[in-house]
C-alpha cells in the first residue's frame, strides 16, 4: 500500500482514509461489529457448542434456583412438607391426600415472599389409602405404604375438612361432599419419589440448587475484589508490597483448602452464612498469584509506558489498560472457583458443618441417604451426587469455552500472518 505521511493529510484526508478502510472491510465481507472484542467473543464462543449447552444449562439452574418456592412442587420453606407415611417412596408415585383445613389462620403470602421464603401450607396433608361418605362424616382408611395397607381409620366431619375443626357449616351433606372431593382429596405425584422423612426430593433438589449457587457467587465475588486487588498491586508496585503479598500467597497457599474453610467455619460458627465469607476468604490466592503474574509481564509493555508519559493515574492503567487485557484469565479462574465453591459448600455440608437442617443442600442429602447407597432406594444418594456433578462440569466447559473466545493473542497472529 502506498505510504502517506500524517503531516501532509488534512481532517478530510483522514475522513476518506478512513471510509475506504469501511471499505474494504465490507468487500472482505467482515461485518463493522466483528470491529468489537464483545461481539467476536460471543460469536467464537457460540461455535462451541458443548460450552454453549453448558451455559444455557447454567442459566436453566439459576432461573429454577431464583424462581425457588414458586415453582416447586412443594411450596413450604425449606420443601420441609415431612409425610412420614410416605418415606423413602420410588419416583413416580402417586398417593391420594386429604387436605384438612388448619384450626389458625395462616396469612397470605405474596408471590415475591413466597419466590424467596416459602408459605406456610393452610392444610395438613393426609396420605389416604380408600375413604367412603356416611352422612356428613368422611371415613378414611390411611395410608401406610404396605400390603396389604391395613391402615388404621379415622372419621372426619365434612365441616372440619373444610373449615377446620370446631366448625358447622349450614350446607346440605350432598353439597359438603362435592365440595370435598373437588377441593379437599387430591392425587399427588412425587416424580423423582420422597426421602426419609417423606420430603418431596424434586423441590428439595430445585432449593439445594440455590444454596450451591448463592455460595458459590458470593465466595467468587469476595475472591475476585481481595485477588485482584492485591495481586495488581503487588505486580505494578513491586517492592515491599510485593514481597508481602508474595509471602503471604505462600503462606496460605501451603496449607490444604479444605483444613482453612473448616477452620474458618468452625472459628465463625456453623451457618449458612459464614459458609460464604469461609469460601470466599480462601480463594482469592488463586486470583491474587495469577493477576500479579499476568500485570508483572503487562507493566513493561509499550501502552504502559505510554500511559505513564501521559499521566494517566495509576488506577486507570490498572482498571482500563492491565485488567482488560487479563479478562479471559481472570475469567477462568473465577469459573473454577465458582466450581470449586460449589463442591467446598457440598463437603462442608456433607460433613455436618455447613448449611444446617432443615435447609435443603445437596451435601446434606447425600449425607443423610448414603446408608441407601447399596439398596433399591440408592436414586436418594444418586440425585443430588448427580446434579452437582452436571454443575461442576458445566462451569469448568464455560470457563474453557470462554478462555478461548477471549483469547486475542490467536486472533492477532492471524492478522499479522494476513
Amino acid at each position: 500500500m502506498q505510504q502517506i505521511s500524517p503531516l501532509t493529510v488534512g481532517k478530510s484526508g483522514i475522513t476518506n482514509i478512513l471510509h475506504k478502510d469501511m471499505l474494504f472491510l465490507r468487500k472482505k465481507n467482515k461485518p463493522l461489529d466483528s470491529l468489537s472484542l464483545s461481539s467476536k467473543a460471543w460469536k467464537k464462543f457460540r461455535k462451541n457448542k458443548i460450552a454453549l449447552g453448558s451455559f444455557y444449562f447454567i442459566i436453566l439452574i439459576v432461573a429454577v434456583s431464583i424462581l425457588g418456592y414458586s415453582i416447586t412442587p412443594d411450596s413450604t420453606s425449606d420443601a420441609n412438607n415431612q409425610i412420614l407415611q410416605l418415606s423413602v417412596k420410588p419416583p413416580g408415585t402417586e398417593v391420594k391426600m386429604l387436605l384438612v383445613k388448619k384450626n389458625r389462620e395462616i396469612e397470605n403470602t405474596s408471590f415475591f415472599k413466597k419466590m424467596f421464603v416459602g408459605e406456610e401450607s393452610q392444610y395438613y396433608y393426609i396420605p389416604l389409602h380408600s375413604y367412603k361418605y356416611e352422612g356428613d362424616n368422611l371415613i378414611c382408611e390411611l395410608y401406610t405404604g404396605a400390603t396389604p395397607n391395613n391402615g388404621p381409620v379415622k372419621k372426619y366431619t365434612l365441616s372440619e375438612i373444610i373449615n377446620g375443626s370446631g366448625s358447622s357449616s349450614s350446607k346440605s351433606p350432598e353439597e359438603l361432599r362435592t365440595e370435598v372431593e373437588k377441593n379437599n382429596i387430591i392425587t399427588k405425584k412425587y416424580l423423582l419419589g420422597t426421602d426419609q422423612e417423606g420430603r418431596d426430593m424434586l423441590s428439595r433438589l430445585m432449593i439445594g440448587s440455590r444454596v450451591s449457587l448463592s455460595v458459590g457467587f458470593i465466595a467468587v465475588i469476595i475472591s475476585l475484589i481481595i485477588g485482584i486487588l492485591m495481586g495488581a498491586t503487588a505486580g505494578y508496585y513491586k517492592g515491599r508490597w510485593d514481597s508481602f503479598v508474595t509471602w503471604l500467597i505462600s503462606v496460605v497457599w501451603s496449607l490444604p483448602t479444605l483444613l482453612l474453610v473448616i477452620s474458618i467455619t468452625l472459628a465463625l460458627g456453623k451457618g449458612f452464612w459464614q459458609i460464604f465469607i469461609a469460601v470466599g476468604l480462601t480463594m482469592w490466592i488463586d486470583v491474587a498469584r495469577i493477576v500479579r503474574g499476568q500485570v508483572i509481564s503487562l507493566r513493561e509493555e509499550t501502552f504502559i509506558e505510554a500511559g505513564k508519559a501521559m499521566g494517566f493515574s495509576t488506577s486507570r492503567i490498572i482498571f482500563r489498560h492491565i485488567l482488560p487485557n487479563i479478562t479471559g484469565t481472570i475469567t477462568v479462574v473465577a469459573a473454577d472457583n465458582f466450581a470449586a465453591a460449589i463442591l467446598l459448600e457440598a463437603g462442608l455440608s456433607f460433613l455436618g458443618i455447613g448449611a444446617q437442617p432443615p435447609t435443603a443442600s445437596w451435601g446434606s442429602m447425600i449425607n443423610a441417604n448414603r446408608g441407601f447407597i447399596i439398596t433399591d432406594s440408592s436414586y436418594l444418594v444418586f440425585l443430588p451426587g448427580f446434579c452437582l456433578m452436571l454443575l461442576v462440569l458445566a462451569f469448568f466447559l464455560v470457563g474453557n469455552g470462554l478462555r478461548d473466545a477471549l483469547d486475542n493473542k490467536s486472533e492477532a497472529s492471524q492478522l499479522v500472518g494476513a
